[in-house]
């Protein structure tokens, strides 16, 4: 298996421990994941193609819903006001 699946696979599974944390750890965690896993999407990709990157970057998402949710939420109201 190549480093850089290895690592994505580190990555999901400790963004799964992270979960099982009290609620309070959970933004922090959720930053951290992101800071991690932008380098580690663009790893992926360079290695193993784009089409792994794209299942990654849609494990990524379905693990870190609620930041994107919001994400999109606040993108939406800076375009509607402006």
């Amino acid at each position: 298996m190549p480093l850089s699946l290895t690592l994505a696979s580190l990555w999901g599974l400790t963004a799964c421990l992270l979960g099982l944390a009290p609620s309070r750890y959970h933004w922090p965690a959720a930053f951290a994941l992101i800071a991690a896993g932008i380098p580690l999407l663009g790893f992926v990709t360079m290695q193993v193609g784009p089409w792994w990157g794209l299942a990654l970057l849609g494990a990524g998402v379905s693990v870190l819903r609620w930041p994107v949710y919001y994400a999109g939420r606040w993108l939406r109201q800076r375009i509607l006001r402006g």
